[in-house]
């Protein structure tokens, strides 16, 4: 049976962090759920792996229960999903692009803790032969009995051996002006897109954004994106950037390029090779349509005058 790699935690999803476990262990009133000392190491905040198809870590949890009355607590594998303000949650229902539950397996379900003691559940994170390559997030979520206090998780980032394939997707580009402020001039304009991580690998993204009429006439730039928060194989996130200063210019085209951003094991970001597309918006330009009009009446005023000079003379 295949060994497992010592976990590289910096190189799967080094900015994921639950919310509920900064800087320390999941810890409720009283009572506290973290990864147990062992082979990995001490002070874990999370658990992360490398693993071959078909390969197979075991760890542990400890829950310590400082309360003066027995903890009943159940333990469940669960999704790792990012969330639209950006956090990774942990679901132990609904769909997630990329779900490892079925391959962590707590030795016990169910437990109850003795006032002041702790107690260290074995588990195995054992991905099938045949796993599809690249990071996978999942965690464990210990849930106390009703009255007890809210549930406690932490994250398990797996990644599994093979070719990892990062890759972006750029769809859904819309285009919405509003040129009523200032119907004669420049008017504001907001588009939308999706990003898609359609790799294997987790990626951040930082895009870029312009819009321009015809022949890239008058092109504006957006300020600077925000870029993404890590983004897991399979996700979506959807953005909206106002343009502001577009010239109405008939059709405008506005064009999105986004750069992946792969982390390294030693922390270090690599932009790699954009991912480009454009979406349109049909446009009034009225300044134009306004001169037009005083063009052609000042054409029609002049032929009529020769023609009445051609008729009197």
């Amino acid at each position: 049976m295949p060994t497992p790699i010592r976990a590289m935690t910096a190189l799967l999803l080094p900015a994921l962090v639950l919310a509920a476990l900064s800087a320390r262990p999941a810890a409720a009133a009283d009572w506290t759920l973290a990864p147990a000392a062992g082979d990995f190491g001490t002070g874990r905040q999370s658990f992360a792996y490398t693993l071959a198809p078909g390969g197979r870590a075991r760890d542990a949890v400890t829950i310590a229960n400082g309360g003066a009355a027995p903890l009943r607590v159940s333990l469940r594998p669960a999704a790792g999903v990012t969330t639209r303000a950006g956090r990774l949650a942990l679901v132990t229902s609904g769909a997630a692009a990329r779900n490892p539950t079925a391959w962590v397996k707590p030795a016990r379900a169910e437990l109850t803790v003795a006032a002041g003691a702790s107690v260290e559940v074995p588990f195995a994170v054992a991905p099938p032969q045949g796993a599809a390559a690249g990071d996978y997030v999942g965690g464990i979520v210990a849930t106390p009995a009703a009255g007890a206090g809210p549930r406690l998780a932490i994250p398990i980032r797996l990644r599994v051996g093979g070719a990892i394939e990062p890759g972006l997707e750029v769809s859904r580009v819309r285009v919405r002006y509003d040129g009523a402020a200032n119907p004669l001039g420049k008017g504001d304009a907001t588009v939308t897109y999706t990003i898609r991580n359609s790799g294997n690998a987790t990626l951040r993204a930082q895009p870029k954004l312009s819009l321009a009429g015809p022949f890239g006439s008058g092109a504006v730039a957006a300020g600077r994106l925000a870029v993404t928060p890590p983004l897991l194989p399979g996700e979506r996130w959807t953005v909206s950037a106002p343009v502001h200063g577009v010239r109405p210019a008939l059709r405008l085209t506005a064009k999105v390029a986004v750069v992946p951003l792969l982390t390294d094991a030693a922390g270090s970001t690599t932009p790699l090779a954009a991912t480009t597309a454009s979406g349109h918006a049909w446009t009034i330009p009225w300044a134009l349509l306004a001169a037009v009009v005083l063009l052609a009446a000042a054409a029609l005023t002049v032929v009529r005058r020769a023609r009445r000079r051609v008729k009197h003379a």
